[in-house]
């Protein structure tokens, strides 16, 4: 029943929002259907608790320690966004940014991209799983574009092409993954493509087919992650479509891709019995790093600059989890978990910001300390977050990999401490004057939604000190079903 609540609650909403979405009111009906979806994330998770793992409707659902943290931190984040972006859009739509027509196929749309994350995370079938990502794509076209700005449909246009070529790499991995299922497991039809079944058997696959499979599959998943070299839509769609899309772009969606990378690098990896997946991972993860925090020097736009602060960290949990082993593992888990929390509310606080000034420029935004308190201290802490200052939790997540590095990979360590420190320095110079800097603006004329800001970073904060027993036994679980051992 959770299951079924969790994904049919965003379908509805979709369909009710797509009629509904432009009345007065809609704002509220989005962020009441997210609360639903969350509570049914929560019945869900406490089932996998108490239970375990458990596969429902026929096989095609799987859901285990690994994909129900992430289902409940995606609900839990749809959620707060959605309460974020009630007073955020009708500013918005005062603006003339946008028509009624367009808030409702904000709202409709929203809600469906939920829906095709929740999927991508509770099938059981790869094929499916490619089916709910490139349904993430199209719904998510349609939310980049939504201000019809030559800029905004440029992006949609490179978002579309390029994650979509991506896409196909992915199905082409897939298919291939079908066709070593196909000489082990037998005429089983759509049934060969589900997970624990090629769990069950990978160490028979064919594992050149797998090598080549993986090659694909990393590739494809690899684009809607945004590691480097295929990262380059990520920034423009960041920074051109409205501020709760960024967030969840930034927050969840990369963290679905690297979800699927993840469970395709389990299977590949016991088929090769060969560190090729990892040293894979671990390359595209350092080098995501390393340029995600060159990049970050050049950037004029405030979204842009948290867009490539999104790369650098989704290359270190993608190096971490090539790294494998359970510390290794468990960090990657923890900085997916701290990076959407504290990724999220930067961007929260950054849409504030750039409606107070009226652009994305940073040079543009000054003195938020003083215009905007609320704004300015939650700007300024966010981004003392997610550069690992302690005692937040990115810094656990980023101390844990970096110990890890030094014992496994001792060669990447100093790489990766001198593209963090140039990351910091470069976002650091960027933050301090728009929050310290002489105020060149007028102050907010409306209540700004804070509440999801601060109950993010505090959430973040806790991690940092203090990780709640049940929690740190829920990623030790997902680490060692990983491969963790």
């Amino acid at each position: 029943m959770a299951l079924l609540l969790l994904l049919l609650l965003p379908v509805a909403g979709a369909a009710v929002l797509g009629v509904i979405g432009a009345h007065r009111r809609a704002p509220e009906v989005n962020a009441l259907i997210s609360v639903g979806t969350f509570l049914a994330a929560c019945a869900l998770t406490a089932r996998v608790i108490h239970q375990g793992t458990v596969l429902l409707g026929d096989e095609q659902f799987f859901i285990d320690p690994f994909n129900v943290f992430l289902v409940a931190l995606t609900a839990f984040v749809g959620m707060t966004t959605s309460l974020f972006s009630r007073p955020y859009m009708r500013v918005e739509l005062e603006h003339g940014r946008l028509s009624a027509g367009r808030l409702r196929l904000y709202h409709s749309m929203y809600q469906l991209f939920m829906f095709t994350m929740l999927l991508a995370l509770t099938t059981n079938n790869m094929g499916l799983m490619w089916v709910a990502m490139e349904a993430a794509t199209l719904s998510t076209v349609l939310l980049v574009t939504l201000y019809r700005t030559p800029g905004s449909l440029e992006a949609g246009w490179k978002y579309f092409i390029l994650c979509g070529v991506g896409i196909a790499q992915a199905l082409f991995g897939t298919i291939l993954l079908y066709v070593a299922a196909g000489k082990v497991l037998g005429a089983q039809g759509m049934t060969a493509l589900l997970w624990t079944h090629l769990d069950a058997v990978k160490s028979q696959l064919e594992p050149t087919v797998l090598a080549l499979a993986f090659v694909f599959l990393l590739i494809g998943y690899g684009t809607k992650v945004g590691l480097a070299p295929l990262h380059s839509w990520l920034p423009d769609a960041h920074a051109e479509g409205p501020t709760p899309i960024s967030a969840v772009l930034s927050g969840l969606l990369l963290n679905v891709a690297l979800y699927a990378v993840v469970r395709s690098k389990v299977l590949v990896q016991g088929a090769l019995h060969s560190q090729l997946p990892s040293q894979m991972l671990m390359g595209f993860g350092l080098l995501s790093v390393v340029l995600a925090s060159l990049l970050l020097w050049r950037q004029r736009d405030i979204k842009r600059l948290f867009a490539y602060s999104s790369i650098e960290h989704m290359g270190i949990a993608t190096f971490a989890f090539g790294m494998g082993g359970a510390i290794a593992t468990f960090a990657a888990l923890l900085h997916m978990t701290v990076h959407s929390l504290t990724k999220s509310s930067i961007f929260f606080t950054a849409g504030h910001a750039a409606q107070k000034a009226g652009s994305q420029a940073i040079e543009r935004i000054r003195g938020l300390i003083t215009l905007s308190p609320t704004v300015g201290w939650g700007l300024m802490l966010g981004s003392l977050a997610i550069l690992g200052v302690p005692p937040f939790g990115v810094f656990t997540s980023e101390f844990l990999i970096l110990t890890a590095a030094m014992r496994e990979q001792p060669w990447a360590t100093p790489i990766l401490l001198a593209a963090l420190a140039v990351a910091f320095a470069a976002i650091l110079s960027k933050v301090q004057p728009m929050v310290f800097g002489e105020p060149s603006a007028r102050r907010l004329t409306h209540s700004p939604a804070l509440l999801p800001v601060f109950a993010h970073l505090a959430i973040v904060l806790l991690l940092g000190l203090y990780i709640p027993p049940y929690l740190a036994e829920w990623y030790r679980a997902a680490a060692h079903l990983i491969g963790g051992p």
